[in-house]
């Protein structure tokens, strides 16, 4: 079996100068890695200031600076290198230390380096290093319980997209397939789903499959978020349609941008309306035609399903945000 493994490579050297600490207005900062774009685009929707580096070990030399900015409690977000280490090191230091993983099963069973992170953050929650641990996935909550570990579940909030321009383009009917190819992620069963109905897939990396050329699709390239969120709202459709959702920014965010985006069901993510659910999920996530027939479908009702996900956004925002405030100590407003 082929074995995948998460993105771990780095723009960042040696030489890269630390990055300043953020303003603190609550006591609470984040760190997480500049390069996890999903994880990245988590953080920020939780709205507490952010301090991003590839490796957490910088940090540690920091952490007096941290406590003199008024830092009380770091939230770390994906488990980044150097995690272990740089909670040791903070919790000796009289620091407030959480974790939210943002992986799910299907991905501890293909990477090792998933459930190492979960089972590393676990061991530091036992032995008193983390004060809490989080999870966005809906149903690990209750079956890290069965195990007999305290975990909460800590579902993300909607980001904040306003003021994003979408890019413009003069082909046809365009879908976003802006997805890390995978076998999880399912991207080259998504272009054969667009390349059937006559659309142009746009993508983040080559999936490298053989019988797919860069005639079947465009290719962008790794973007940061900034220049990734204009892409996404230039499209007619976006299509996220994976193995392992958790509890799916890009989705979140194509709405909010008003573009309709197509799901699995692996997430619960508008599960309680019906007719929202059916408009935007495929239950058959490895078949190009099912995945076609639910895209076009999702198209021809784009107006209602944008109209109907933005309303029930508004209504999993404020729950979020509720869960995150208790996640940091802090009461809900």
């Amino acid at each position: 079996m082929t074995r995948f493994s998460r993105r771990r490579g780095s723009t960042f050297t040696d030489a890269t100068p630390p990055p300043p600490i953020p303003a603190v207005g609550e006591g609470v900062i984040q760190v997480c890695h500049p390069q996890w774009r999903g994880v990245r685009s988590s953080a920020i929707a939780f709205g507490d200031p952010i301090l991003e580096t590839p490796d957490l070990n910088a940090l540690i030399p920091r952490i007096a600076e941290l406590r003199d900015a008024g830092v009380a409690t770091i939230v770390i977000q994906g488990w980044p290198p150097g995690s272990e280490p740089f909670a040791r090191a903070a919790h000796a230091g009289g620091m407030d230390v959480r974790a939210v993983s943002h992986s799910a099963p299907t991905q501890h069973g293909v990477d090792a380096g998933e459930a190492e992170a979960v089972a590393g953050a676990i061991e530091l929650l036992s032995a008193g290093v983390l004060t809490r641990f989080g999870t966005v996935k809906a149903g690990l909550q209750e079956a890290y319980a069965s195990l007999g570990h305290t975990v909460d579940h800590v579902p993300n909030r909607v980001p904040d997209v306003s003021g994003v321009t979408a890019r413009r383009h003069d082909r046809g009917i365009n879908a976003g397939v802006f997805l890390f190819p995978m076998w999880r992620k399912n991207v080259a069963t998504q272009i054969l789903a667009a390349r059937t109905l006559g659309w142009t897939p746009h993508v983040m990396a080559d999936p490298n499959v053989p019988y797919l050329t860069h005639r079947d699709f465009v290719a962008h390239g790794e973007l940061r978020r900034d220049d990734f969120l204009p892409l996404m709202a230039s499209m007619d459709i976006n299509l996220n349609v994976t193995l392992s959702e958790c509890h799916p920014m890009m989705p979140m965010e194509s709405y909010r941008l008003g573009v309709p985006c197509l799901m699995s069901r692996t997430s619960d993510l508008f599960a309680d309306n019906e007719e929202l659910w059916g408009l935007t999920t495929v239950d058959r996530i490895d078949d190009p035609s099912a995945i076609a027939a639910a895209a076009n479908r999702l198209s021809e009702n784009k107006d209602r399903a944008v109209e109907l996900a933005n309303v029930e956004l508004d209504e999993v925002d404020a729950a979020a945000r509720s869960a995150w405030r208790g996640f940091t100590g802090r009461s809900p407003e």
